[in-house]
């Protein structure tokens, strides 16, 4: 009986020391909160940029870092991806953008606001974590708008180019 104790004492101790241990050098995990800045930006990044390297994702959490700077934009991550001009009323009764009044095109596309690749979306999710924890250099030059190299908004001709990123074009 005794050495039944004693091996419980043991097999406590053990684990007591490594939940102790787990707890301690484990990395931190948070909550997701799809209503935080990181999450917004990293769904920015994410359906904006997912097929861009580095310097393309950093250069779209750029232009909203930009315009949360100036006085022409919300001054918040989710307010300034979230801008839209119109919203319409679907016929189950949900308020929606309305399709092309939005800022950032995959908002009102109609299309799942649902990341899919669970890959890029983990990259984008760390590198909108990191973008709003430390400082960046601004590669865009203080861009506040970018299009695919595929189209010409009517708005490009009366703006400066910036930089050109893969097949983004940034202009300030």
């Amino acid at each position: 009986m005794f050495q039944d104790f004693r091996t419980t004492i043991i097999w406590f101790v053990i684990g007591l020391t490594l939940g102790f241990t787990m707890g301690v050098f484990s990395p931190k995990v948070y909550a997701s909160d799809p209503n935080n800045d990181a999450y917004c930006l990293a769904k920015n990044i994410y359906f904006e940029a997912g097929n861009q390297p580095l310097a393309g994702k950093l250069a779209v959490a750029h232009v909203v870092k930009n315009r949360m700077e100036s006085w022409q934009f919300p001054d918040t991550y989710c307010d300034v991806i979230y801008e839209t001009k119109e919203w319409r009323t679907s016929w189950t009764g949900n308020v929606i953008p309305k399709l092309g009044m939005c800022q950032f095109s995959w908002f009102c596309d109609g299309k799942s606001d649902e990341p899919k690749d669970s890959k890029t979306w983990e990259v984008c999710l760390q590198i909108a974590q990191s973008f709003i924890k430390e400082e960046q250099i601004d590669i865009t030059e203080g861009a506040m708008w970018y299009h695919a190299d595929y189209i010409l908004p009517y708005w490009a001709k009366h703006l400066n180019e910036t930089v050109y990123i893969n097949n983004h074009i940034f202009y300030k």
